[in-house]
């Protein structure tokens, strides 16, 4: 099995950390006009919003590090590796097409809804079969995580429809988007060392 670099740690585990981080300050900067559990993150990022280059500095340096760990990720399957990466285009494009402050946008929507679908799909186009497989590269894990995020985009998509919840919603899934890349390198890694251990 190929070996995971040791920046791609750095790399899925930053992701996470930029994008909470980033629409915490966001909205701190924002301040009471802003709903986090009504609101999307993407609204922070809207032009004009006193947080807006908080948050779109934040969807930047998510791309990036979804990109570099994609490239990375070795022992995960092409079709994996690919859709992780496209979803590091998705919020590189998010950032350039932000929300605008009131109204729909059917660029940035367009481009959001892509995000989800990619980063929902990639733990199962990223499984492999066999015992020497990593935990989390492997086919029950894999369809778990796209199952679960694949409902939080759901669930995200009906309170957006129903007015309600839907900040909430949009951050549990992202939050798990985030961080299963960093679960599936630090799996690989552990692969790596017990491989490499005597006896």
């Amino acid at each position: 099995m190929r070996s995971v670099p040791m920046w791609a740690l750095a790399s899925s585990g930053f992701a996470p950390v930029f994008l909470i981080m980033g629409w915490l300050s966001a909205a701190a900067l924002q301040g009471p006009p802003y709903d986090p559990a009504a609101q999307t993150i993407s609204v922070l990022a809207a032009p004009g919003n006193s947080g807006s280059w908080v948050m779109t500095a934040a969807f930047v340096a998510l791309g990036f590090c979804h990109l570099l760990t994609a490239w990375g990720l070795r022992p995960a399957a092409t079709a994996g590796r690919m859709a992780l990466a496209a979803g590091g285009v998705a919020a590189l494009t998010v950032a350039v097409f932000p929300a605008p402050s009131s109204g729909g946008s059917l660029s940035h929507g367009s481009v959001a809804a892509v995000g989800f679908a990619v980063l929902a799909a990639w733990p199962v186009l990223a499984a492999r079969a066999g015992t020497a497989v990593p935990w989390a590269l492997r086919p029950f894990p894999s369809l778990g995580a796209t199952a679960v995020m694949a409902a939080g985009a759901t669930w995200f998509l009906i309170e957006l429809h129903l007015q309600g919840a839907a900040g909430v919603a949009e951050r549990a899934v992202t939050t798990l988007q985030s961080v299963w890349p960093f679960v599936v390198v630090v799996s690989c890694l552990r692969e790596s060392l017990r491989e490499g251990s005597p006896g």
